[in-house]
């Protein structure tokens, strides 16, 4: 008894990503940290007074090296034999980033100073910290896991017998992110973000377990006037995660450790295709009678009459030939005009730009011709 058609897979890769220019150039910001405080830079030899003003300069390092990564996952997918037009499958993934480029919070320096000579300069007299320079270093590890899944569900309407009234194509698509531990310098231990916004180098941007859309298309019935239409909705789900509450809960006057909330929005689709056939007609072929034969010698010395056959692409002229191959696309991203969700360490945004957006509902109409 068959059940179906299960599939395994599996892959393993590895990648490099080299340094950009203004990762190299020696050029940079200048700004200034307090030191010591739960937000300062602190000084182990203690010679630098809480509060001290210390300049840093942020620049890049021409002694980058580049950035690595190690990637393995396996997965598999079943289309069941009972559900005509179903497939399910889900990956297990694993992503390991080594040496990734990124500014340090400037206390790695300051605690290994004897590894980086002339980064921190210290005033001669007092021993105070007046100056640190922190340029791009290649510290951080990132290892990342997660489950990918997808079911694809299409109903071709003809198979019922009762005639085609088109195509129907339904799909379940997610991600979610298990695992995100981030180790910011290689004395450090790793700690786990997933779940939770993540505001810090080398990284800017909020880490939710969950995210999927679910879609629904319909395409009209092949061989009729309807064969060009194509409607379809979306619907966009980015589940909860904690605030940045390492911020909050050190700032003076915030809410407090917070969770952000999930965030769904709905965007629909219509468009049409034209699709016109062209008239066939008939020409003459170049070698062969008016009456559309010609004379052929064969193997055995008799001759032997064979039709032509013009395999030449009529295609349409004027007005069609302008129309054939157009689509117009009318749409609306985020039906229901929803607000993103409020991020509170968002640092001027109130919301997290990797993951949401301000524009509100968006209408849209496209015209697309291919020649």
């Amino acid at each position: 008894m068959r059940i179906g058609t299960l599939t395994f897979r599996a892959s393993y890769s590895e990648a490099f990503h080299p340094p950009t220019l203004p990762d190299l150039t020696p050029a940079g910001t200048e700004i200034f940290i307090p030191a010591g405080g739960p937000l300062g830079i602190p000084d182990p030899t203690g010679q630098t007074p809480e509060g001290t003003a210390v300049r840093v300069l942020l620049t890049g390092n021409p002694l980058l090296k580049p950035e690595v990564a190690y990637e393995w996952s396996y997965g598999a997918v079943y289309s069941p034999k009972w559900i005509r037009g179903l497939s399910l499958s889900a990956d297990f993934w694993h992503i390991d980033l080594r040496s990734l480029a990124a500014l340090s919070d400037g206390n790695f320096i300051v605690d290994h100073e004897d590894l980086f000579p002339g980064y921190v300069i210290r005033d001669p007299t007092t021993g105070a910290i007046t100056d640190l320079i922190n340029p791009n270093l290649n510290l951080a590890r990132v290892v990342v896991e997660g489950l990918d899944y997808e079911a694809i569900y299409i109903l071709d309407s003809a198979i019922f017998g009762r005639g085609d009234f088109g195509r129907f194509t339904i799909t379940l698509n997610g991600t979610y992110l298990s695992r995100f531990e981030l180790q910011v310098t290689p004395d450090s231990h790793r700690f786990g973000l997933s779940g939770s916004s993540a505001l810090l180098p080398p990284l800017a941007g909020s880490l939710p377990h969950t995210r999927a859309f679910a879609s629904a298309f319909w395409d009209g019935p092949a061989h009729t006037w309807l064969a060009g239409f194509d409607l379809g909705a979306t619907v966009h789900y980015t589940g909860q995660y904690q605030d940045n509450n390492v911020f909050l809960a050190t700032s003076a006057g915030g809410p407090g450790i917070r969770k952000v909330r999930e965030w769904t929005t709905l965007d629909l689709i219509a468009s049409y295709t034209f699709n016109l056939r062209a008239p066939l007609a008939q020409q003459e072929v170049a070698g062969y009678a008016k009456d559309g034969g010609k004379n052929v010698k064969m193997p055995d010395g008799k001759e032997k009459n064979a039709m032509a056959i013009s395999t030449a692409d009529y295609g349409a002229r004027g007005w069609r030939a302008w129309l054939n191959g157009t689509t117009i696309t009318l749409g609306m991203q985020n039906v229901f005009d929803s607000d993103p969700p409020f991020l509170a360490g968002g640092f001027g945004n109130g919301y997290d730009p990797s993951l949401a957006n301000v524009k509100g509902r968006f209408c849209y109409l496209q015209l697309t011709k291919k020649f």
